[in-house]
């Protein structure tokens, strides 16, 4: 099987003059970029860094880092990408816990890396001004010979060592080899039917599953990734057009925000055929808006995860709102008995359980980075278990329905908010909504709404919306908060655990309003 270091090796061989990446006015074919990375992997050479060490980055999406990203493959080196937001005490732990040997930054994370004592203990290489004296130039390091087009990993070599977000406790550590990142990209591409010269946004983070699948699935069809360092619509409206960009694959926030920008509407996104969404549920309201503002060939849900990267897919998203369609290229998939970790143990058609996946699909990891605790809470029998609730229609398509520490418990019945953040988000008005659970002295639980709303929608008309759209009652939100913004992680999924700590700013509003109207319970 093919390292990733040959992929790239074939992508410049194929297609040498194709274009290849995109930053700002700088601009790549396949035959120049190739070049900047063998000069990158000769400044491995010198810096000591041997085939199975690891480099950590902590960079926005700019070609730097893609091309960081493309030098650690050929050269071997698994590359360590953390968060450009990280914090001190983040750096702390990732970089030693990693046995990370350099690490790369920029202004954006220079503060963190100027106080962090892990940091400071490695090798520094600055993508502009270093912090201190000592630290080199990323530009430095491009002035000396390029390394042979020769690759120095197998598919065994470990190419990627992602950390998951840390919500509860540190974060783990996913190591994940050449061959599964590169059978990951190549169901990427099949999946989202890519043609060869494709041009995508690089927007989502090159710290997180998305980002990295984004960027290898372009070289594998020779198409173009065009850098878009941190999410903007106005900037990314205008890459859209100018760039001709035929696909798109981003959380659901990111597309509420493009449709949202006054400029959606006068800007020509034709080119755009393909859309792909992962990271998060999409309700069925910013799915219809979607579609009818796209017109897109081909609409593609993807579920997955940093450990496994596809679990399911729907090509057709709209053609049935909140399903996570079937299970993928690469993998077999059980919704087992909540409480249950026997994979034998199978729920029943349309019975809510705990999705598992089966870790000899060639996407899986192997278990967590010296975290035998968070193996023995997720891999049972040869199965991973997502921590994700969901159930199998009477089709055989899943459908996600929270997690299992999501689960909303009122009056002994378990609600999922998933299903009540898609019946909400049909209302006209409704642009945002979240729902979490709160403490209640009679029921365990109360459902409460959490919404970003258009001016002139009140509780009330939530309230018969809700009891007009077929839900069951029990399952009906009992208070209605108003945000100005939902929470969200850096890459788009919402944060219940701040909407139930009540870490949310009540919407501002027009000065007329009185603060009760910004959370209204009901009966």
């Amino acid at each position: 099987m093919f390292d990733l270091g040959r992929s790239i090796l074939a992508s410049a061989e194929r297609s040498p003059e194709a274009l290849a990446i995109v930053d700002g006015d700088l601009r790549l074919t396949y035959a120049q970029w190739l070049e900047r990375i063998r000069r990158l992997v000769g400044a491995f050479d010198r810096l000591a860094l041997r085939p199975g060490d690891r480099i950590a980055t902590a960079l926005q999406n700019n070609w730097e880092m893609a091309t960081i990203h493309w030098a650690c493959q050929l050269a071997g080196i698994a590359v360590v990408p953390l968060n450009w937001r990280v914090k001190p005490d983040e750096l702390d732990y990732c970089l030693p816990d990693a046995e990370v040997r350099a690490l790369f930054y920029q202004e954006v994370s220079a503060d963190a890396v100027r106080t962090s004592a892990a940091a400071r203990a490695l090798s520094r290489i600055a993508v502009g001004d270093p912090v201190e004296a000592g630290d080199r130039r990323f530009a430095d390091l491009l002035d000396g010979d390029p390394a042979a087009a020769q690759p120095r990993a197998t598919a065994e070599h470990v190419s990627l060592f992602l950390y998951t977000s840390g919500t509860t406790g540190k974060p783990k550590g996913v190591p994940r080899r050449h061959r599964t990142e590169r059978a990951a990209a190549v169901a990427h591409v099949a999946q989202n039917c890519y043609r060869r010269g494709e041009r995508t946004l690089g927007v989502m983070p090159l710290y997180h599953t998305m980002g990295v699948r984004s960027l290898l699935a372009m070289a594998l069809v020779d198409g173009c990734f065009v850098c878009l360092p941190r999410f903007d619509t106005d900037r990314a409206l205008d890459l859209i057009a100018a760039e001709r960009l035929s696909c798109l694959y981003l959380v659901p926030t990111l597309y509420h925000d493009l449709l949202a920008d006054p400029k959606f509407a006068g800007t020509d996104v034709s080119s755009v055929r393909k859309l792909g969404f992962a990271g998060a549920s999409m309700t069925d309201g910013l799915l219809k808006r979607l579609d009818a503002a796209f017109r897109p060939e081909l609409f593609v849900n993807h579920y997955g995860s940093s450990e496994i990267y596809t679990f399911t897919i729907d090509q057709n998203a709209p053609a049935k709102p909140g399903s996570a369609g079937k299970a993928a290229l690469n993998q077999r998939i059980r919704i087992v008995r909540l409480g249950s970790f026997d994979p034998g143990e199978r729920a029943a058609i349309g019975e809510e359980g705990q999705i598992a996946a089966d870790l000899s699909g060639d996407e899986a990891f192997e278990g967590y980075w010296k975290r035998p605790d968070a193996d023995a809470k997720a891999l049972h029998a040869g199965w991973y278990f997502t921590g994700d609730i969901g159930f199998l229609d009477g089709d055989g398509d899943l459908f996600v329905t929270g997690r299992v520490d999501d689960m909303i418990i009122t009056g002994g019945e378990n609600v999922s908010p998933v299903e009540i953040e898609s019946v909400l988000s049909l209302l006209d008005g409704v642009l945002e909504v979240a729902v979490a659970g709160l403490p209640d002295e009679r029921w365990g639980q109360r459902v409460v709404a959490f919404v970003k709303r258009a001016r002139g929608v009140e509780a009330n008309d939530l309230d018969d919306h809700c009891r007009t759209s077929g839900l069951a009652n029990f399952k009906r939100p009992r208070e209605y908060v108003f945000l100005d913004e939902i929470p969200k992680s850096p890459v788009g999924k919402i944060l219940r655990r701040k909407l139930q700590a009540g870490e949310c700013a009540l919407e501002s509003g027009p000065a007329e309003h009185s603060p009760t109207e910004h959370s209204q319970t009901l009966s």
